[in-house]
């Protein structure tokens, strides 16, 4: 089914808006999840909750994107429950993709000072400024979580270029923050 016509099940308050959601998209959105929370039941619960907070977000919201739209909320999910367990054992994925990043966003201090969405604004603006290929690396990277190995298969390119791609786009992204005053050098 196509994504409008799922947006209209929302709409009319039709529960099947929901199983139509969970048959398109329910893999993928279950396999961010998972990538991220590292356990079955987690990412199940991930992906129940992603059902839920759509069906109360849609009316009034009217995504135009309707898979970022759960992925975004699929992944706020997943990262709030990382969060959560943190508290009682490190989640290495998520370790490891703030560390990638960690090179390239100002320090907290700077941070905290800017708003939530207005670096998500800044970001995408810089993503606009990189390829296409770049771009579709660093989001399956930083936005959906995948493996440089999972992004290389799927790409069909060799591990080292994807590395190297991230590696660069970071450095990009470093010094667009910097021009900006968001990152000292």
């Amino acid at each position: 089914m196509e994504d409008n016509k799922i947006i209209e099940l929302y709409f009319r308050r039709d529960e099947d808006a929901v199983t139509q959601t969970k048959e398109c998209y329910g893999k993928q959105l279950y396999a961010l999840a998972f990538r991220i929370l590292q356990s079955k039941e987690d990412a199940e619960e991930c992906e129940n909750d992603t059902y839920m907070k759509a069906w109360s977000s849609i009316p009034p919201q009217k995504p135009q994107h309707f898979f970022a739209y759960l992925a975004k909320i699929c992944r706020n999910t997943a990262l709030n429950m990382a969060e959560k367990a943190k508290a009682e054992k490190r989640n290495a994925v998520v370790v490891e993709l703030t560390k990638e990043l960690s090179e390239c966003l100002p320090d907290n201090s700077t941070l905290e000072k800017t708003a939530e969405k207005e670096l998500g604004e800044i970001i995408s603006e810089f993503l606009k400024t990189v390829s296409k290929d770049n771009r579709i690396i660093f989001i399956r990277r930083y936005f959906l979580s995948e493996m440089v190995s999972d992004i290389s298969k799927a790409l069909s390119i060799s591990e080292s270029k994807v590395k190297s791609s991230l590696f660069r786009t970071r450095n990009k992204f470093r010094d667009y923050l910097s021009r900006r005053n968001y990152y000292e050098k």
